[in-house]
């Protein structure tokens, strides 16, 4: 096992320390094969996964799901939300925040905290290709541990007065502009 340096950001299950590592460069494919990814807290609604899964499958992101969802997420209710994209796309499942950050301390890249209360904007922020723009929960959005273990917290702009975007939709918004920011968007070719 490769142990890098990182930033401390907790303690899981008896006592194991994670570590989310230091952003690094990385190898690149010449096909570009690095790409950002997109990350589900606990979502809560099938058809925004559903819609996660599209988005990802269309954009070749890879998408983690983490659970527990607020409903049940058989195989079979992953099907349906998933329509024919699913196989299609990428998704790694895991069983808790922790189990998350533990698979993420593999990967070089940040965690990008896509939420209301951010004081920056997706707009103008130089993404790189490694990044994890984690979204939160459509009923609650991620508890202060979620959110402290990032490295940066960003927020999509929008009238005032207005509580937020369908988590959805503020996927594809942050997932876009990473993807032009850091060029990837520009690989994808045109739908025939």
């Amino acid at each position: 096992m490769l142990i890098r340096a990182g930033r401390l950001i907790g303690q899981g299950a008896e006592g194991l320390n994670i570590l989310w590592p230091a952003p690094i460069e990385s190898e690149r494919s010449p096909e570009g094969a690095l790409t950002v990814r997109l990350a589900l807290y606990q979502p809560d609604i099938p058809q925004n996964l559903g819609a996660a899964i599209r988005l990802c499958a269309c954009f070749s992101v890879p998408l983690d799901v983490i659970e527990p969802c607020g409903f049940a997420l058989t195989d079979r209710a992953l099907k349906r939300a998933a329509l024919d994209y699913g196989e299609k796309a990428v998704i790694s499942r895991h069983d808790s925040f922790t189990a998350f950050l533990i698979a993420q301390s593999t990967r070089p890249g940040r965690l990008i905290a896509i939420e209301t209360g951010a004081k920056n904007s997706v707009f103008g922020f130089p993404f790189q290709t490694e990044d994890v723009l984690l979204l939160g929960r459509e009923t609650a959005g991620m508890v202060p541990e979620v959110l402290a273990s990032a490295h940066v917290h960003l927020a999509i702009p929008m009238a005032p007065g207005l509580r937020s975007l369908n988590v959805a939709m503020a996927g594809a918004i942050a997932l876009s502009q990473a993807l032009s920011v850091t060029g990837a968007l520009e690989r994808l070719p045109l739908p025939d």
